[in-house]
């Protein structure tokens, strides 16, 4: 149990937290909440010490394991499992003791015996089954750190974390550098997760899917809600109804009250009266209107015409260094499109989108624009090549030197650039506050089409809920590719599928999307296509899905499978298999739980000197012959483990 009381924190001048008092209970998994800047991630940096509260008190247990995801990494030669397994210090203390002491016999058997507790004998196969969750291909775990682009090494740093056998596991935005086949299979890994999770995310599916508590941090105070997200949201909407439901109740009663003296406080007959109701006044507690005000409120500016179609793609192929990636797409967009892309790791959805963009050329086929058609292409690379030596407001004036100030200030506001936010130098933004920069800048410029690759990340529930609003009342065409199944959801009116070097519809929802992923999980990514490597921020991003309006609706290449009705007949089976497969999982622990008692009570024998008398000649032989047979059964049983576990791990 970990306490929290009276708690205030401070950052600078700023009080983020006042007198906050909380109790986070052993197992729970608590969703942590609120809008940027007040005071989710410093909360945890106080958890883990790296800072304390100003005033009140934090009782954490003792010997209580912490394991959290690192922001940075460096540039590393070791390779990707082996860092991964950095992760669990108490097993690479062990390790470390077992190359130093080679005298001690009974020292020596300790220390194998922690080794086996701790999973020292299955360590490398939980790591790789991590990496391959997280979308690393098996010749992947090998390579060195340094050799992964940022995002990937950012997986590297959340793989080590779980591979932690902590008590208490802090993550911070985990899904960010994710895509929707990654976070599917982090859910699930989490779900199975014994100890305290606490989860700062701004994934509203994410969220239901996983916590049984949300704390929501607002006012410099901290509320606990018993449920997932969706329940949250309803619990608060009662209590915020009830609230402003008093308030209001309060204020009639203050009025009477404060009418009451105006009227008798001079009649010496009433002046006793008058002189108790101004008593009751100053001892009542005023109870705060109720409001929540969303900082963000915008549209995406309409252009005057808009041609028809706007972009289409002929038999077109796309990829690297004249190597097709992609083969004979079709697609025509029109306005009014709302086409969602998904796909696994690394078959090309971000491919895609930049051919779409016209920052891929096409290698066969044909990419014809409408008529004076203006994109504007959302994707995390545009982050940093926004000026940090300009503020929001000349950013807008470069792209539209004619524009008026005022009028420039006024639709900055909308994306949370008010006053002189909009003045602020744009070195020191956030990643959230340079995404909603680069989300105005393309408002701005009044596209026809829309391309927004992975466009929530880093941006918080009030962001993504005025997005997702401006995104349903844009009339021109939208593709988006995104691991945010609640935008994908209210957003996509149609999906495609990017596999296998082809782009197909995908004639499902995100449920059956999840079904597709869990059986061709083993599958690989493309029949002899190459794809880059991950050290290439090219092919290996994101995820997303497909969709059109009633009114027109895209030409894609026609599916040679029904996807809905496979994932209708893939559900028949899926339940059984997977009954068998932990049943199977099961009989495998037990027989790796024999094998290594069997080989703890060997090595503890073979560590003692007596063992090596003359007497002990023969059972000396018999020993170590028995030694290399367990270790050779507990080799086997490992492979047999780690295939059935990924046979059950979800996509």
């Amino acid at each position: 149990m970990i306490t929290l009381r009276n708690a205030s924190l401070r950052r600078g001048n700023r009080v983020l937290l006042e007198d906050v008092s909380l109790i986070i209970y052993a197992g729970q998994k608590i969703g942590i909440t609120g809008a940027n800047g007040t005071g989710k991630s410093s909360l945890f940096a106080l958890l883990r010490g790296e800072i304390h509260a100003d005033s009140g008190d934090l009782d954490i247990p003792r010997r209580l394991t912490i394991a959290h995801v690192a922001q940075e990494i460096a540039a590393l030669d070791r390779p990707a499992i082996d860092y991964v397994i950095d992760g669990d210090a108490e097993l690479r203390d062990i390790e470390a003791q077992l190359e130093l002491d080679t005298d001690n016999g009974k020292h020596i058997a300790a220390l194998y015996a922690r080794y086996e507790n701790c999973g020292g004998y299955t360590v490398r196969a939980r790591a790789a089954q991590l990496l391959s969750g997280l979308g690393f291909a098996v010749p992947d775990h090998t390579r060195p750190v340094q050799s992964f682009s940022g995002g990937w090494r950012m997986r590297l740093n959340l793989a080590k974390a779980l591979i932690c056998r902590s008590d208490l596991l802090l993550l911070d935005e985990p899904t960010n550098h994710l895509d929707l086949d990654t976070v599917l299979w982090l859910e699930q890994w989490l779900l199975s997760y014994p100890g305290t999770l606490l989860l700062i995310s701004h994934d509203r599916d994410f969220l239901d899917n996983v916590v049984d508590t949300i704390a929501h941090v607002e006012h410099r105070a901290i509320t606990l809600y018993s449920g997932n997200y969706a329940q949250f949201e309803r619990q608060r909407a009662e209590r915020l109804a009830l609230q402003q439901g008093t308030y209001e109740k309060q204020q009639r009663e203050i009025a009477h009250m404060q009418d009451f003296v105006a009227r008798f406080r001079a009649k010496a007959s009433k002046a006793r009266q008058a002189q108790s109701r101004l008593k009751a006044l100053d001892r009542m507690t005023v109870i705060a209107a109720a409001h929540v005000d969303s900082p963000f409120q915008f549209s995406f500016r309409e252009p005057a015409k808009y041609p028809s179609p706007l972009l289409r793609l002929d038999e077109a192929d796309a990829g690297y260094n004249d190597v097709a990636v992609l083969k004979q797409i079709k697609l025509i967009l029109e306005p009014g499109e709302r086409l969602g892309i998904l796909g696994r790791n690394g078959a090309g959805k971000s491919t895609l989108i930049k051919l779409l963009a016209g920052e891929l050329p096409v290698l066969n086929g044909k990419r014809i624009e409408g008529q004076n058609l203006r994109i504007g292409y959302f994707a995390q690379h545009q982050l940093e090549q926004l000026n940090p030596a300009q503020n929001a407001l000349q950013h807008i004036q470069q792209a539209d030197p004619q524009a008026a100030e005022q009028e420039i200030r006024s639709f900055l506001g909308g994306f949370g650039f008010a006053g002189d936010d909009a003045l602020r130098l744009v070195a020191p933004f956030s990643g959230g506050e340079k995404a909603r920069l680069v989300l105005a800048l393309l408002a701005w410029q009044r596209p026809h089409l829309l391309l927004l690759d992975e466009p929530t990340n880093h941006l918080d529930l009030d962001m993504r809920d005025a997005l997702t609003l401006a995104l349903q009342e844009y009339q021109g065409a939208v593709v988006v590719v995104s691991h945010d199944r609640y935008l994908l959801r209210t957003l996509a009116d149609r999906l495609v599928l990017v596999a296998d070097g082809r782009v197909t519809p995908f004639d499902g929802d995100l449920e059956d999307y999840r079904v597709w992923l869990s059986q061709t999980q083993n599958q690989p990514a493309a029949s002899g296509i190459p794809i880059p490597s991950l050290h290439s921020p090219t092919a290996l991003e994101h995820a997303g899905t497909s969709q059109n309006t009633a009114k027109s609706t895209p030409q894609v290449a026609p599916s040679s499978v029904d996807a809905k009705a496979q994932a209708r007949q893939l559900r028949l089976t899926q339940q059984q298999q997977r009954r068998l497969l932990e049943k199977r999982l099961v009989e495998i622990e037990k027989h790796l739980g024999r094998l290594y008692e069997e080989k703890t009570v060997l090595e503890a024998w073979l560590a003692d000197a007596a063992s090596y008398q003359p007497e002990n000649t023969a059972r000396l032989k018999e020993a170590v012959a028995k030694q290399a047979q367990v270790v050779e059964q507990l080799n086997q049983a490992e492979d047999q483990w780690l295939e059935v576990s990924e046979a059950l791990a979800p996509a």
